[in-house]
């Protein structure tokens, strides 16, 4: 009799949740929708912009998307694509081309991708009652070709003195993979320890070759170690240059201050295995850590003399190659930045005075990455009369 309850509970469940869902669908046009106006270009342009963002009014929130110059709301799609969850693009990709292999993978900086393979490794960790963490690599391995797909799971070197691991980038490099991780480790009571860690696969033979500890800090309370990483243009392509950026500093009571002569930007090469330090020349340390690269470059976004710059730095010389202007004045706004397709994409967000919330345009700039040429400009317009009551919050910016 219990089971029969519990299944008639669950089925109820499943009926208001869906009957809930399409009430709050029903209520999706009386909702607004956004447009960008162009102003200067082509809106052509706009085809591979995607804008997350909330919107708010009063007390009720609705996350939407913009895409394709189109505003959908998260009512507006279907009960399945809400209960999965909006995933990153490039994952939504690799899930249409390769369905089987990538079941239950869902970080992009878990994944590698070339002509001829998909690579996939991830770290699935438990902490035992003895407080320990029991830890395995997950290993995928896709042939293109013939789709044929190989899997398994190893032991975690030396996982007795790892409290946490992330996965931050993978890399197929003559046969082997090459997985970069960033780790807490096991001290003692008033130290803390954090590495970067390079561990090397033979997926022939399942087997761990190397682990490789590129960079160890350890530390005392208030003194405060991290690692933080630029934004990679296309984090699942093969490259052979990484950077980690080194932040040291201590913790005061009114906040957190950074020793910059301490901080400094790393970069390791696969290929020569060689670990050096980034010389800034021109680029402030801030600068580098919050800046976008690729196999070649460093680009940074900087506010000068009234105006928004792209700073482009060559790894391989460590020198400022480009420094570009860009049509758009600085003001007082939060800016979210992308560059992809030889193209830079600026997108201004007007702060809000919670006070007094009311709905301001957002403005979007795609400009040519090496001279700076305007291919578009425009800014968001509303369909509604009362759009001051409506305030529009952006989450992120992703470029396909």
């Amino acid at each position: 009799m219990k089971r029969y309850l519990c299944s008639i509970i669950i089925g109820m469940v499943v009926i208001l949740s869906i009957g809930t869902y399409y009430v709050k669908f029903s209520s999706a046009s009386s909702l607004p929708k956004y447009t960008f106006k162009t102003l200067e270009g082509s809106d052509k342009e706009l085809d591979p912009v995607i804008i997350n963002a909330t919107l708010e009014n009063g007390s009720f929130y609705e996350p939407l998307t913009f895409e394709s110059n189109t505003t959908t709301y998260a009512s507006e799609r279907s009960y399945l694509e809400n209960l999965n969850g909006r995933q990153d693009h490039q994952i939504e990709r690799l899930i249409k081309e390769h369905r089987s292999f990538m079941r239950g993978k869902d970080s992009i900086s878990s994944l590698y991708e070339d002509d001829d393979f998909l690579a996939y490794a991830w770290v699935n960790s438990d902490i035992t009652n003895n407080g320990k963490m029991e830890a395995k690599f997950d290993i995928g391995l896709l042939e293109k070709k013939d789709e044929e797909e190989t899997s398994f799971q190893i032991e975690l070197p030396n996982q007795g003195r790892i409290m946490n691991i992330d996965v931050r980038d993978v890399q197929l490099v003559h046969s082997k993979l090459q997985v970069l991780t960033m780790n807490d480790v096991n001290s003692n009571n008033e130290k803390q320890t954090k590495e970067v860690h390079l561990y090397t696969i033979d997926v022939a033979n399942k087997k761990v070759l190397s682990d490789k500890t590129l960079v160890s800090e350890t530390f005392t309370y208030p003194d405060q170690v991290d690692f933080e990483m630029p934004t990679d243009v296309a984090p699942s392509q093969p490259n052979n240059m990484v950077l980690i950026s080194l932040i040291k500093g201590v913790n005061h009571e009114d906040g957190f201050e950074e020793k910059l002569k301490e901080s400094k930007l790393l970069s390791y090469n696969y290929e020569t295995e060689k670990l050096e330090t980034v010389k800034k020349g021109s680029l402030s340390l801030d600068m580098e850590r919050s800046g976008y690269v690729d196999r070649k470059n460093l680009y940074a976004v900087e506010t000068k003399s009234g105006k928004y710059r792209i700073k482009t730095f060559d790894l391989s010389s460590q020198a400022l190659t480009n420094d570009t202007e860009l049509d758009l004045a600085v003001n007082k706004k939060e800016h979210f930045a992308a560059i992809k397709n030889g193209r830079v994409y600026l997108l201004l967000v007007n702060e809000v005075d919670q006070g007094s919330l009311t709905y301001k345009p957002v403005q979007l700039l795609i400009a040519d990455l090496k001279t700076g040429k305007t291919l578009y400009k425009g800014e968001t317009v509303i369909n509604k009369k009362n759009s001051k009551s409506f305030g529009l919050f952006i989450n992120d910016l992703e470029v396909k």
